[in-house]
């Protein structure tokens, strides 16, 4: 007997660990508040392979080629992503009037662009995914059979509120080959 409570004394504090440090808001409604994701300096590097790996399985399960991220497509997302904060709307045309089409040219990209997906929200980035995974015309964007790349990035204000652009593109070396 003696021996079993130094071992539960040991098991009562392993355990301790294991509960929340802060206690989990409820809604009117009994359902869990939700949390505001804020994006680290140390994640901000890994989300745009996290949303590569993730566009990827989906559409290896499809049948489809993997995407490559492209830096210039990567900067035309971000250069996105921040203006629509800046004009607070999420759409497709910059503040100045330019098309998906416009920024990714500017950027440098060659090759076709093809699809952009965007979202105003505070979930994470495969959060987002899933969502446009729900929709038609944004699911087609993720799985266009014709892309070879993608850029994607985000721009996160201050009270948490994430913009998030994903672009794809058929690289100008990899057009020709494909018709």
């Amino acid at each position: 007997m003696k021996r079993l409570v130094p071992a539960f004394a040991v098991a009562l504090v392993a355990l301790s660990a294991c509960t929340p440090t802060t206690p989990i808001r409820l809604g009117p409604d009994g359902k869990p508040l939700p949390q505001v994701y804020r994006i680290s300096q140390a994640d901000s590097g890994e989300i745009q392979y996290r949303m590569l790996d993730a566009v990827n399985a989906l559409r290896r399960a499809r049948g489809t080629q993997p995407l490559d991220l492209d830096a210039r497509l990567n900067a035309a997302a971000a250069t996105h992503s921040r203006d629509m904060s800046v004009q607070n709307r999420p759409w497709h045309f910059g503040s100045d009037g330019s098309s998906p089409l416009d920024r990714v040219q500017r950027a440098g990209f060659e090759g076709a662009m093809l699809g952009e997906n965007i979202s105003e929200t505070y979930e994470t980035e495969l959060e987002t995914l899933a969502a446009w995974m729900d929709v038609a015309d944004t699911r087609s964007v993720v799985l266009d059979p014709q892309a070879t790349h993608m850029g994607f990035a985000f721009y996160q204000e201050e009270n948490g509120k994430i913009w998030w652009t994903l672009v794809t593109g058929r690289r100008a070396d990899r057009v020709a080959s494909a018709f």
